[in-house]
């Protein structure tokens, strides 16, 4: 008995050995078919597919081609963005592995027997669907399947195109990068033009090359000022649409209809080989109407976050931009861009200085040329450092056309190595406690702040009594 017992247990042994062994051999057989692999699997010529589907996240997304181009298959008026669509076909024109599991057996390792996205392409030929699975913490790579029974790991993540939404498709409006503009026009809040002109006569500061007219003469505005405008604009974030086939309704709703501000762009555009074209683009911002009444009514709210939007041109697309995207836009009136210095020409291009205070006049000379001058006063050669910052850090805190009816507080006659404009006076006067107002060339300019036209006149005593 005992002994018919050791064998039974003996031969229990035996049969879970061997099932061991078979178990193993089948997964030693099954390891075997894992290997390493540079392979493309997949061949596909972007130019033939005519269509394109993707399920992820439960929410699908189709799109076929027509005869004049990528259309999205829930609504034909939507803008379909075709490089994007090209972008998402083109990881599959070589579609290329580094490792392959050849006959899987179980998918639910992999996350392919619930696919977390599904891609279906379509040629007139054949129709390939490639499912991707989970992520590989270990490899850093998609586990995929093409459905040809084998599990691949790709480097190139097919989801980081495919994880899409409707407005990650959509072909956006485009902003120009202009460096330089023929013209810009500005209608609504700013009513003018501006216009580019080199080595221009209307002015003494020799980087300024936008003017504009105004009750007859010609003003010069700051470059760098309208350098930063047109920056403003190729910066323009046009991606959060609100709708894209805007009706009359759409345009009253976001205040389109009637813009704030309509900006005009003219500039021309060379290739490489030395072609020229003349290309306009056409901005309008505005806030929504509610908005635009408060300001009207003067019920403001200096903490109310500013709602605006867009249009370029007559797009059927409508956008939302943000706050300082709406600031740095509508800061397009003169003022705006026009020059906040009161004296706008280079020091270096200073070759003497009249200088009129408490009713005495000092003269401070030069000598040298505009890269090395030397500054004098009495024939003692002087650091004219403070007096120099002191003088540049005179700047606009508003613009006005108010006539001076205080005392004046100091004056200078400039003189420049300027052809056209060989010399300019400034005046300042007493306006109020924070504030003096600049006279430049007999002609009220700006406020300027109180304090700065103190550190002037301490910079000419300082030199005049050493």
């Amino acid at each position: 008995m005992k002994r018919s017992k050791r064998l039974m247990i003996l031969l229990g042994v035996l049969v879970i050995a061997c099932v061991a062994t078979f178990v193993l051999s089948r997964y030693e057989e099954h390891q075997e078919q894992i290997q390493n692999s540079d392979e493309v699997v997949l061949e596909l010529d972007s130019d033939a597919v005519q269509s394109l589907s993707w399920e992820y996240e439960s929410r699908t997304l189709a799109f076929h081609k027509e005869e004049n181009g990528w259309v999205y298959d829930e609504d034909a008026e939507f803008p379909v963005d075709e490089d994007k669509i090209k972008e998402m076909l083109s990881r599959f024109e070589e579609f290329g592995v580094s490792f392959i599991i050849e006959n899987a057996e179980d998918l639910g390792q992999y996350g392919l027997d619930d696919p977390l996205c599904t891609i279906t392409i379509a040629t007139e030929e054949e129709t390939y669907t490639i499912q991707l699975g989970d992520y590989s913490q270990m490899d850093e790579e998609r586990y995929v399947s093409i459905g040809d029974g084998n599990v691949y790991l790709v480097q190139n993540d097919p989801l980081d195109d495919f994880d899409a939404v409707l407005s990650e498709i959509i072909d956006n409006d485009e902003t120009p990068s202009v460096e330089q503009a023929d013209s810009i026009t500005f209608s609504g809040a700013a009513e003018y033009e501006i216009t580019y002109e080199e080595d221009s006569d209307a002015s003494y500061c020799a980087d300024d090359v936008y003017f504009t007219q105004q009750d007859g003469e010609t003003l010069p505005l700051d470059t760098s000022r309208v350098e930063s405008y047109l920056q403003a604009i190729d910066d323009l974030d046009l991606s959060n649409y609100m709708t894209y086939k805007a009706t009359e309704k759409d345009l009253q709703t976001y205040g389109l209809d009637d813009p704030e501000l309509t900006v005009q762009l003219d500039y021309t555009e060379e290739d490489d080989d030395g072609n020229q074209t003349q290309n306009s683009f056409v901005l309008h911002i505005s806030r929504g109407p509610g908005q635009r009444e408060k300001v009207q009514e003067g019920d403001t709210d200096e903490d109310e976050e500013i709602i605006a939007y867009a249009r370029v041109g007559e797009s059927p697309i409508l956008y939302k931009i943000t706050q300082e995207e709406y600031y740095a836009l509508i800061a397009a009136t003169y003022n705006d861009l026009r020059h906040q210095e009161v004296l706008s020409a280079d020091f270096n291009d200073i070759n003497q200085i009249d200088i009129t205070l408490e009713g005495e006049t000092y003269t401070i000379t030069t000598d040298g040329d505009v890269d090395d001058r030397t500054y004098a006063y009495e024939d003692e050669e002087i650091d004219i450092t403070s007096f120099r910052d002191a003088l540049t850090a005179l700047r606009a805190n508003s613009f006005t056309v108010e006539q001076p009816d205080q005392k004046e507080e100091i004056s200078l006659t400039v003189h420049l190595d300027n052809e056209n404009h060989p010399s300019v006076s400034i005046a300042l006067y007493r306006y109020d406690g924070d504030n003096c107002l600049a006279m430049v060339d007999g002609k009220p300019v700006s406020l300027v702040g109180r304090s700065y036209v103190v550190d002037l006149i301490e910079a000419v005593n300082a030199i005049v009594f050493n």
